[in-house]
């Protein structure tokens, strides 16, 4: 009885509180730095073949679907961008079996600073899911 009782507040312990690093973040800040060096095949073979990839605010605004897409719209961000130093902060990852969501923010260092607060979310090892919400109160502090 003991032990039962061990295991499910060990359980619970674990449930409650976000890793703030694990496989996932490890994932995401790879990514990050694809993004970073401008390494668009590195960057999209990330991706699953049917993920969906947001990107909110700013001039390619919209909704990505399936790898074509995404790697088309990483290729115009990469072109016009560059490589880029990357200052990331504030990493989260929540997992549980059926996957793993990391919420980060990113400034992204080019012409003008671009603020980041990135969403990842994976599914077997791939990202399924992500949302690129660009938010001005990402960069106070950098």
């Amino acid at each position: 009885m003991l032990r039962i009782l061990t295991v499910a507040s060990a359980l619970s312990l674990a449930l409650a509180a976000p890793a703030v690093a694990g496989p996932a973040a490890d994932m995401a800040r790879a990514h990050v730095a694809a993004i970073g060096a401008a390494n668009v095949p590195e960057l999209t073979a990330q991706y699953a073949p049917n993920a969906v990839f947001e990107w909110v605010g700013g001039p390619l605004d919209g909704t990505y679907r399936g790898t074509a897409e995404i790697t088309s719209v990483w290729a115009r961000f990469a072109g016009a961008q560059g490589k880029l130093k990357a200052d990331v902060k504030d990493v989260k990852e929540f997992a549980n079996p059926a996957g793993a969501t990391v919420v980060a923010s990113v400034v992204f260092h080019a012409r003008q600073p671009i603020p980041v607060l990135y969403t990842l979310t994976y599914r077997n090892g791939k990202l399924a899911n992500a949302v690129w919400q660009i938010a001005p109160q990402v960069a106070q502090g950098y």
